[in-house]
């Protein structure tokens, strides 16, 4: 994985860049910092019951990929398609066990990338549980960074 994320960043010197969910390990840290200039790491604290409680309400319609969330985007009946009637699954990932292995391995790994970036004066938290209410503070953050940012790109997180 480290050998195919830093042959892809090659080449990308005279650009601004944003990686997400790499690097995981402080090893990939490292070997992303032999190759090039990271100047800010931004950390997106949300408690991890928040996250449990949205991958677990995730369903999906397995023939057509539409996703549903039974918090934000129900369907008009439980469990149900809305357009073709055929009943929705739960992917594996997504059950709470799972989804609960998976965080405690995300956080076990990713702490100590944190903390490498803390200690180096590139990390930047921003905490909270609603996207439209961290993002304010990112944006206004990244404008720092690059100042050329459009409010357009703003409007439009991807």
């Amino acid at each position: 994985m480290t050998q195919l994320m830093l042959n892809e960043i090659k080449g990308l010197d005279q650009y601004n860049w944003l990686l997400d969910g790499f690097p995981r390990t402080v090893a990939q840290a490292e070997a992303l910092d032999k190759e090039c200039h990271i100047d800010t790491v931004i950390d997106l604290d949300v408690p991890f019951e928040t996250i449990k409680c949205r991958l677990t309400a995730r369903w999906i319609h397995p023939a057509s990929g539409r996703v549903y969330n039974l918090e934000f985007s129900p369907p008009k009946v439980q469990g149900i398609d809305d357009i073709t009637g055929e009943p929705l699954v739960q992917r594996d990932d997504d059950k709470p066990e799972t989804v609960s292995k998976r965080l405690q391995a995300y956080d076990a790994q990713t702490k100590p990338v944190l903390e490498y970036y803390r200690k180096k004066g590139l990390l930047k938290s921003f905490s909270g549980t609603e996207t439209n209410k961290i993002w304010p503070h990112i944006y206004a953050f990244l404008q720092t960074k690059l100042p050329d940012v459009s409010q357009k790109d703003a409007a439009n997180p991807r």
